[in-house]
């Protein structure tokens, strides 16, 4: 008789070879009695990757994608296999701490409330990463658009929660889809909310896991933050091959469709007109070598 499983671990990867060994071996060296399935959905790396993974973790379940089919259509991939209480999406350039998922599946047991939780995110020199965020409105993605914060630059402070007590759990509207836990609907929760564990697949990249927050906030249902556990987070390492104005394209699509779903129809034009100067300016950074240091 199989045993249930406790947490299916969703990873989706792109030509980020290294990092995915790191994270796999994090994984494989955790202290904890759960059952776990781990997935790794390859989107067409050419780095040797799925080969690297294959050889060193035959555990691992892959899937291999022949076109880079974008990060919420890639983790609905393993959703619909994936068989665990709970699911944790987590970026291949993360590792961790070998009590990482003991206490953050631990927390969520303790805290039915919680559909959705991130834990608390450091990076490589143990600092702290803020990516506790407020849902997006119209003005604070404008100043994102026209690269204000690079001349004010607290004009984000609010929508990016510098405020925020990371030593302390609380209930928040978004977290990083980089370590993102979810509490597996139940066949009532489907019936009550009308509302799966997928992605909307309109996204190709950005903006998913907000939606995802958002839409789970629409059904009354809970987001939490927790430092309950911890993970390290490299942050962007796949997407630092991108070149600046394809990923501004990208980013650029998925806020337009983000506000078309959620927004009204000014809103939406608002940013869409906006946009083409963002770009421009974007342009006119790469070509005077302007580092942007801010995360947004």
């Amino acid at each position: 008789m199989n045993k249930e499983i406790d947490l299916s671990i969703i990873i989706v990867s792109w030509n980020v070879k290294a990092h995915l060994s790191q994270c796999l071996k994090s994984i494989f060296n955790t202290q904890t009695n759960l059952n776990f399935e781990i997935f790794v959905v390859d989107n067409a790396s050419s780095d040797d990757s799925v080969k690297m993974a294959k050889s060193n973790f035959p555990q691992v379940k892959f899937i291999e994608n022949q076109q880079n089919l974008g990060f919420a259509k890639a983790n609905n991939q393993a959703l619909k296999k994936s068989q665990g209480k709970f699911i944790l999406l987590l970026n291949p350039d993360t590792k961790l701490f070998p009590n990482t998922l003991a206490n953050m599946v631990g927390w969520m047991r303790k805290n039915p409330q919680a559909k959705i939780a991130g834990c608390h995110l450091l990076d490589e020199q143990g600092i702290t990463i803020s990516h506790v965020r407020y849902f997006p409105n119209v003005w604070n993605q404008l100043a994102i658009v026209l690269k204000l914060p690079h001349i004010f630059s607290g004009i984000l402070n609010k929508y990016l929660r510098k405020d925020f007590d990371y030593t302390k759990p609380q209930k928040v509207d978004s977290i990083r889809g980089g370590f993102f836990m979810i509490r597996r609907a139940t066949e009532s929760d489907i019936h009550k909310y009308q509302f799966q564990d997928k992605f909307d697949e309109r996204y190709f990249l950005w903006f998913e896991e907000v939606d995802f927050c958002k839409q789970v906030k629409k059904n009354k249902q809970e987001v939490w933050y927790t430092p309950t556990a911890k993970c390290i987070d490299y942050v962007g390492q796949g997407f630092k091959q991108v070149k600046n104005i394809k990923k501004q394209k990208i980013f650029r699509d998925s806020m337009l469709k983000y506000f078309k779903k959620w927004h009204s129809a000014w809103q939406c034009w608002l940013l869409k007109i906006a946009w083409p100067i963002g770009i421009l300016i974007t342009w006119f950074g790469e070509k005077i070598n302007y580092k942007n240091k801010t995360r947004t």
